[in-house]
């Protein structure tokens, strides 16, 4: 066989893969061998709001829609000025706090002192009633005197409890307005991509209001809509594979993750009309993430496509459904 009739071989070979994958996409379930069932999808991820945990006025917004973001980067600065002034506010109060405790603990040692002094007197005068040396209304000013003491101490000790209940307060507010300050610097708790930016810098928000939403790169996947009977016998971990419109040559290796428990209509971004007129199952189908990983740069939702997934673990894949990204197409 020459070159040239080699090359023609090869180059029906790929069309005839490539027009098998395109047959998929088209949705034409009588190709796909026994086994096997496909629905049209998107790919998406979760999106996270980005917001403050307390109303205030926007300091910065550190990146731009479509920024890539790593996990604890700094997306978000809100103005502390009025929290850095409470705080000290707070500081104050635990120092005084502590001040207060500290002149109620030096008025208890005088109590006590008071109290042993009329608990000794009470003690002589009890000897003396004895003897009958004093009255018994010497004897009752004693006992009323030593009790007075003893009243006296323990309105001193309730001060100090006071007083140290006051600078767990004053510690506890202090160490709330702490945090909220480190919550005006919003970070990023996962890698992804910036979505949309929704507050600019010097706006006012409220106390959950969204600065930033994040698209989650850590959970890609695509959902599909499948009848009972497919959906049915569908289990968690099945392997699928995802053809997207924009790469028809590749299948993406991915798995099944969710299955609906409830059965519901097809939403109306399934374009077949066929399919909307039916109760149908919602099925995941995740991209792993070591794959999304190599490719972040690379990942975008809302791209449309189809997934084919594996019922039967015996069904060979076609050909055409092996076919992986090669790393060097997204050099």
């Amino acid at each position: 066989m020459n070159r040239t009739s080699s090359f023609i071989l090869v180059a029906a070979l790929l069309l005839g893969a490539s027009a098998l994958v395109h047959t998929y996409i088209d949705g034409n379930d009588e190709t796909l061998p026994a086994g096997f069932v496909q629905g049209n999808g998107r790919i998406e991820a979760e999106q996270v709001e980005i917001a403050p945990s307390i109303p205030g006025r926007v300091a910065d917004v550190l990146v731009s829609e479509g920024s890539m973001v790593a996990v604890g980067d700094i997306l978000v600065e809100m103005d502390t000025d009025e929290l850095k002034a409470a705080l000290d506010r707070a500081q104050a109060q635990v120092a005084l706090a502590r001040q207060t405790k500290a002149e109620a603990e030096a008025v208890v040692v005088q109590r006590q002192s008071e109290e042993r002094r009329a608990q000794h007197e009470l003690e002589r005068a009890t000897v003396l009633l004895g003897g009958n040396t004093i009255s018994e209304t010497t004897f009752e000013d004693r006992q009323t005197a030593h009790e007075v003491a003893k009243a006296v101490l323990g309105a001193a000790q309730a001060r100090v409890a006071t007083a140290e209940a006051q600078i767990t307060a004053a510690e506890a507010e202090a160490r709330r307005i702490t945090a909220q300050i480190e919550d005006s610097t919003l970070t990023a708790p996962m890698q992804g991509r910036v979505l949309y930016r929704l507050a600019e810098r010097g706006e006012v928000v409220g106390a959950g209001g969204p600065i930033l939403t994040l698209l989650s790169l850590e959970n890609v996947y695509m959902e599909v809509f499948l009848p009972a009977r497919e959906a049915g016998l569908l289990p968690i971990g099945a392997e699928a594979r995802i053809v997207l419109d924009a790469l028809p040559d590749y299948a993406i290796p991915a798995a099944v993750t969710f299955v609906s428990p409830e059965a519901q209509f097809t939403p109306k971004q399934v374009e077949t009309l066929d399919e909307r007129e039916q109760l149908v199952f919602r099925v995941r189908v995740r991209i792993p993430p070591n794959l999304v990983q190599g490719r972040i740069e690379h990942v975008k939702t809302g791209l449309r496509g189809v997934a084919v997934i594996r019922l039967d673990e015996s069904a060979i894949w076609p050909e055409a459904l092996e076919r992986r990204i090669p790393p060097e197409l997204f050099e």
